[in-house]
């Protein structure tokens, strides 16, 4: 029984050096996240760098960071980029300024839907929503319509501050690439990485981010 139990402890930390050794080698190559990942992974947040990465997560659904820019600009233009100003406005007249980031009806609802919630129960993010438990919080943004996994985890992380890792296709991409995981599941990758680093909001942002840019820089060398 004690040698079955120091072999599982040798692997274990076996496994860990691995997603140590990822970490530390993609922050070398990179350095600090740069580009959209200044803002989503700055600390610390104001409250409207808060909401500005809340309303980012909703708008970078199906399309790319550009795109993104360009809606939040508008936000920014007619004084919409606080979630106080959208939830005030409404998804109708919200439309026409998030329209570059592409699907503007369904995300428009969305974000609409987002800070009805976050104001009428937590009244900020700062002050509010972040001091709630992590748990409950995701129970509750999964149940608001189009916030699914990545996007729940996506707030939750970066605009919350709050320890638990974001599951992407390049995070997909990169444990398949060094054979740490044959399952795709969410749930199960999720796990993985969260059992295999310390649990720690400042490096899984980094971590993530980090994972992000190296397989576009990858995929766009292809």
């Amino acid at each position: 029984m004690k040698l079955e139990n120091n072999r599982l402890e040798f692997e274990l930390k076996l496994r860990m050096n691995v997603f140590e050794k990822l970490y530390k080698g993609l922050k070398r190559k990179y350095g600090t996240p740069k580009g959209q990942w200044k803002l989503w992974c700055k600390r610390p947040k104001t409250e409207r760098g808060r909401e500005e990465v809340l309303i980012g997560a909703i708008l970078t659904q199906r399309t790319n960071w550009r795109n993104v820019e360009m809606a939040i600009s508008n936000l920014k233009k007619a004084k919409i980029n606080s979630l106080k100003n959208i939830y005030r406005l409404g998804p109708k007249k919200l439309e026409n300024l998030i329209k570059p980031s592409g699907f503007y009806k369904a995300k428009a609802q969305y974000l609409f839907n987002l800070a009805k919630f976050i104001v009428e129960n937590y009244g900020s993010l700062e002050k509010g929503m972040k001091k709630a438990e992590l748990k409950e919080l995701r129970e509750e943004l999964l149940k608001l319509k189009g916030i699914g996994p990545e996007t729940c985890d996506s707030i939750l992380l970066y605009a919350l501050d709050k320890p638990i890792f974001v599951i992407d296709e390049y995070t997909r991409r990169l444990l398949k690439k060094h054979n740490l995981a044959a399952q795709t599941n969410y749930q199960f990758l999720q796990k993985l990485f969260e059992g295999n680093l310390k649990k720690d909001f400042r490096l899984y942002q980094d971590f993530h981010a980090l994972i992000v840019i190296n397989g576009k820089n990858s995929r766009s060398k292809n």
